[in-house]
This record gives C-alpha cells, structure tokens and sequence, in this order.
C-alpha cells in the first residue's frame, strides 16, 4: 500500500477542457523521483513522456520498492495512458494499470470510445461502462495537463476523470509561490493542494524553469502518515 499511495501523490490534476498549445505541450523527458514514507526512502519512481509511432502520445509511470523494505515488498507498480489531440484537445484512449507484489494485485484497464460515447473501465474480473464526458481524462494523463495549464497562466481548478468506474471531480487550489531545493537544484514553484472529504491532503510544487514539471509532492494521510516523492533526476527538459 505505500507504493501504490505514492504513485497516487502524483496523480494530480487536470483540466477538463484545456486547450492544447503546441507551444505550451512539456518537451519529452524522463523524470526520476525518490519515493518516501515516513521519512524513511522506500522505493523508486520513474516517468517517461514520449510520441509513439503513430503519432498519438505516452505517459508511463513505474514504482517499486528498493532497498531494506523491498526484501520484505516487492511492490511493482507501472501506469501506462496513451492518448492523443485533436483540435487543440486532448483525448485519452487507453489506461492501463497494473499493480503486482502486494497481497491482492490490481489489474484495470480503461479505454475511451470517442465514436460510441463509451467508456469501459475494467479492473481484475469487474467491468464497467460509462458514457464519455467533456474533457475527460484518466489518472495519469491530467498530471501532464497541469503543467500545459501552469505554463499557460491557468491555475488548475476542477478536473474530470474516469476513475473507478465513475466520473469524478478533482478539485485544487493554488497555495503559494515558493523556493525549492532539490538534488538537481534549486526551483521557483508554485504550491498547488488538493482536499479529500476523507480529509487526505495532497501538495505539490511545480517548478516554474522545468515547464511545471512536479518536483514534489507529499501527501498526508488521514491516519496521520505522510507519503512523499522527491525529483532525483532529469532528462530531457533544460535547467
């Protein structure tokens, strides 16, 4: 579970209905974060952002356990969304997301019908349809979202995603402007939060010289624990 509540640390975000500027879209890169629960570092997480063949666009995240606790866990977690743009929109077609190494492994897959109107979202053995939405999104695609909307001078709102076999609303609000350092520097960034009802807090700091990319995030959980993902490396966006 600590894995899987920190790859949900960085599923921020997202503009239901933001325009896509070929200016404003991030370069390609691969980001990598040092994963960390309470304090003590627990695992790895590492991000790619890349065009496929077929013009359509790759988000992929992959986490999993290193070090002293990954004798105990052998957590892997990888999020793959694949979606595309038309008409300066941005249009998810496939979600894919696998947890493996814990007691019960997850397996969901979305995909978005733009033709039908139709959203299937499995996860293991259950199946659920949904009909599209303006502007929707999956959990992984509306983190690069936020930084087209920061860049553009948008602070993120409400976004709109297919999660769980429902429609739902995310919403943000921007905290402060803010000086953070890091392992491969030091970065203005802006604080974004965003509140659960089930009083789970989540913060983020978007670095304004990395297109907004997320340098960090912590969430606070309601049991009181904190989670936490940290850059450690860059490439592909100067800095």
């Amino acid at each position: 579970m600590l894995i899987k509540r920190l790859v949900f640390l960085l599923y921020l975000l997202i503009h239901a209905n933001t325009l896509f500027a070929e200016g404003n879209i991030p370069p390609f890169f691969e980001v990598n974060y040092k994963l960390y629960s309470d304090g003590t570092r627990i695992g790895l997480m590492e991000r790619k952002f890349f065009k496929n063949q077929d013009n359509s666009y790759v988000f992929r995240s992959e986490s999993k356990t290193t070090g002293l606790i990954s004798l105990f866990r052998k957590d892997h977690i990888t999020e793959v969304s694949n979606w595309n743009f038309i008409d300066s929109n941005f249009f998810p077609l496939n979600y894919t997301y696998q947890h493996t190494g814990n007691k019960k492994n997850r397996d969901v897959e979305i995909n978005f019908n733009w033709d039908s109107e139709v959203i299937v979202n499995r996860v293991n053995d259950s199946v659920w349809k949904m009909k599209t939405e303006d502007g929707v999104l999956d959990k992984l695609l509306y983190q690069l979202i936020i930084m087209v909307d920061l860049k553009s001078g948008k602070i993120p709102n409400k976004y709109i995603i297919a999660d769980g076999g429902k429609i739902k609303e995310y919403r943000f609000e921007k905290i402060k402007e803010e000086v953070i350092e890091t392992a491969i520097g030091s970065f203005n960034t802006t604080k974004l939060a965003r509140y659960k009802k089930n009083k789970q807090e989540t913060f983020l700091w978007c670095a304004h010289e990395l297109n907004f990319l997320p340098i960090k995030v912590i969430t606070k959980e309601k049991d009181g624990r904190i989670s936490k993902a940290i850059i450690k490396s860059l490439v592909g966006i100067n800095y």
